[in-house]
């Protein structure tokens, strides 16, 4: 069939079922974090099955880029929401994080056990520079988008002075940043007000949910719809939070590390990378569930799975848990396991409710969304702070003993080829992590 044939068939109703297998295979090849996995959507939905119009996807995309937490995960339980309610919402946006959960407990579980083995090793060495450039590759991108003006790039500047200098806690960052951005939007409002659409709107012919087509009954906004969902989602939080304190106390780790994550997956403003400094601050500094190194191989596992990036926090609920050998030594990994459950849970919780929620308000009008001024700043914001945590990874890379240990020359010419090939040669984060863990490989082999 032509394209122009195609543009012109008309598109048939989409089963539960057949969208179920559909998101199950996004939950295994969604890789290159949130723009690779919002493009695969779009090529997806949009382009070959048309499922949904260009318009509608993005006017769903614009309200995901404005919620925190994981805007890909998000945008995937919208649209399974808004063609098969409430369940095809749940079904869409679990299936786009189980895959990723289930890969990163094996892989935590591999990274802990056998993370000695020289070959293991080796890989680590390697992809620890390429996840420093990585870092800087992303606050590249964010602050070419974000920064159009000498506002937000006073904000950044403010905020990656305020983490440096004086280690300011990463909410009290986030809430500056709103109170300015909304101060400074009531002044100049043009240089608080951005877009959050890609570029270009045109149609790839009849969708099932078209420009003109009427919001479903179950889309449709109900104060009582929406008191009941508050209910359900607090019973949902509550219980398990509940069992947990029962069981452990409210001190115990198991607790702590829910209440932790809660707290992260209202603070994700920005993507994943906006939460890494607070994970790093909350996880590392303050409880001591895993080291800095650990962190940073965490981040690198995150890059190599399907799924939101954000899943990290599932490799540090194992770690923390399994190293503390909170069952014992004889069940630490099914202890690594259940955090890793739990965390996932409490993190992506909010998103669901968000969605479900706030999904009738958007559907009542097809006018695009922009970002608030508060939001703006918040993301100027988080460049700042992104910047911050490459320098932290990268400390820890060069000087992997301190500034008193020897400087890693090596490590240098892997993070700089690293950095070259995604920000000048534009190539793919998977492959050059590939490569790097290739030539640690060598490298430690050499040695």
């Amino acid at each position: 069939m032509t394209q122009g044939e195609r543009a012109q068939a008309q598109p048939r109703t989409v089963s539960l079922r057949e969208a179920l297998w559909f998101w199950l295979k996004l939950g295994f090849i969604s890789f290159g974090g949130p723009a690779g996995q919002i493009s695969i959507m779009h090529q997806e939905l949009v382009e070959r099955r048309r499922w949904i119009s260009e318009r509608r996807f993005l006017h769903a995309l614009n309200y995901c880029m404005l919620l925190p937490g994981p805007e890909a995960q998000q945008l995937a339980t919208y649209l399974g929401w808004l063609m098969h309610r409430t369940w095809g919402g749940v079904i869409a946006g679990a299936l786009f994080v189980l895959p990723s959960l289930f890969i990163l407990i094996a892989l935590s579980w591999v990274y802990i056990a056998f993370g000695e083995v020289p070959v293991v090793a080796g890989v680590f060495y390697g992809i620890k520079p390429a996840v420093t450039a990585i870092v800087l590759q992303a606050a590249h991108r964010m602050g070419s988008r974000v920064l159009q003006n000498n506002w937000l790039w006073g904000i950044a500047g403010g905020s990656f002075a305020a983490i440096l200098l004086f280690n300011v806690p990463f909410p009290l960052i986030v809430l500056a940043a709103a109170l300015i951005g909304y101060g400074g939007g009531r002044l100049a409002p043009g240089k608080f007000t951005r877009g959050a659409a890609l570029p270009g709107s045109k149609s790839f012919g009849p969708a099932v949910i078209d420009d003109d087509t009427p919001p479903p009954e179950h889309a449709r906004f109900s104060s009582l719809k929406l008191l009941r969902l508050g209910i359900v989602g607090a019973i949902l939080w509550l219980l398990p939070m509940a069992a947990l304190t029962l069981l452990f106390g409210w001190h115990g780790a198991f607790t702590q590390m829910s209440w932790f994550f809660t707290k992260a997956a209202l603070l994700t403003f920005g993507g994943a990378y906006a939460v890494l400094p607070y994970v790093y601050q909350g996880a590392v500094s303050h409880y001591g569930w895993l080291t800095p190194t650990q962190m940073i191989d965490g981040l690198a596992l995150g890059e190599t799975t399907p799924g939101p990036l954000i899943m990290v926090v599932a490799f540090v609920g194992f770690v923390g848990a399994y190293v503390q050998q909170l069952f014992g030594p004889d069940q630490a990994f099914l202890a690594g396991a259940l955090a890793a459950a739990l965390v996932t849970w409490f993190t992506f919780l909010p998103s669901f409710l968000f969605i479900l929620a706030g999904g009738p308000l958007v559907e009542s009008t097809h006018n695009e969304l922009k970002f608030t001024a508060p939001l703006t700043a918040i993301t100027a914001a988080v460049v700042g702070v992104i910047v911050n945590l490459a320098l932290f990874f990268g400390y820890h890379v060069l000087w992997p003993a301190g500034f008193s240990g020897v400087f890693d020359w090596v490590a240098l010419l892997l993070a700089l080829i690293a950095a070259i090939a995604l920000l000048h040669f534009k190539r793919g984060v998977i492959e050059v992590l590939i490569s790097c863990a290739v030539a640690g490989v060598l490298v430690h082999w050499l040695r």
